[in-house]
């Protein structure tokens, strides 16, 4: 039964949550240093006066390292939790499972000032390596769950009849598991690049005196006459996040059909 209700509900409640992001391209494209209506009109200037920072440039490489590294390191471990979990028996399974899936439910910021306590009392300097760490700590639990998605959808039938024709299990995983959830792996990839390009609490507790992009924008805001800019710049990262988990979203499906697999959900 449709209730008007809920209709209105929902409709109210998208209206809030996708109406700031519709007005980032908007008043990047005002000519007109205030955030504010009615717009001046039309103009790239803001566009191309970001382009032309050199500092935020410099925040956008740190971030590109940063965002790489715990995308590969986060997937690399993900594909082993997630096969172990998927595959094997053994003691405390749940438990350590568990302890891996935490981070998804923590507050950030508790996470940022744990971290930050335990690197400052073991004497490592905060750098874009210590925000590596926190990011990857994040990120895990969410590569986790897309492979075990991936795992579970295969037929166990193939790794059997590959042990029977003489493969070993290192060989059966490389050559037949492995390529079976790669658009698996793939949808990871995007996901925890995508999760570490937009983190700010902890790069900011983290990062030292290292800028990364959302720590840039953040300190920005506190000059009026930047935040045109910065609308551009977030237009632009609005575009690469929505084609990063479209790109995901689209491996992720074709994982589960290549296997057989039932669709039960996913990030769109």
């Amino acid at each position: 039964m449709k209730s008007p209700l809920f209709r209105s509900y929902t409709i109210a409640y998208l209206v809030f949550l996708y109406a700031p992001i519709v007005l980032l391209p908007i008043f990047a494209f005002n000519d007109s240093k205030v955030i504010a209506f009615p717009l001046q009109g039309f103009t790239t200037n803001w566009f191309k006066e970001m382009w032309a920072d050199v500092t935020l440039w410099n925040a956008v490489r740190n971030s590109m390292t940063i965002s790489i590294s715990v995308a590969v390191i986060s997937t690399t471990l993900g594909l082993f939790a997630a096969r172990a979990s998927t595959r094997f028996k053994f003691p405390a399974k749940a438990g350590i499972m568990g302890l891996i899936m935490l981070p998804l439910v923590l507050p950030e910021m508790i996470v940022a000032m744990s971290m930050l306590v335990v690197l400052l009392a073991v004497g490592i300097e905060l750098s874009i390596f210590t925000i590596i760490l926190g990011h990857v700590l994040i990120c895990t639990p969410f590569a986790v769950a897309i492979l075990s998605s991936a795992f579970q959808s295969l037929d166990n039938s193939l790794e059997e009849a590959a042990y029977d024709l003489g493969e070993t299990p290192l060989s059966t995983f490389w050559l037949i598991i492995l390529p079976l959830v790669m658009p698996g792996i793939i949808s990871s990839l995007l996901i925890c690049f995508t999760i570490s390009l937009d983190e700010f609490i902890i790069a900011y507790f983290l990062g030292g005196n290292e800028t990364v992009l959302s720590v840039y924008i953040y300190g920005q805001f506190r000059f009026p006459a930047k935040v045109p800019a910065i609308m551009a710049l977030g237009t632009i990262l609005v575009l690469l996040s929505i084609t990063l988990l479209a790109i995901a979203e689209y491996f992720r499906r074709r994982g589960i059909a290549r296997s057989g697999g039932k669709d039960t959900g996913g990030f769109l």
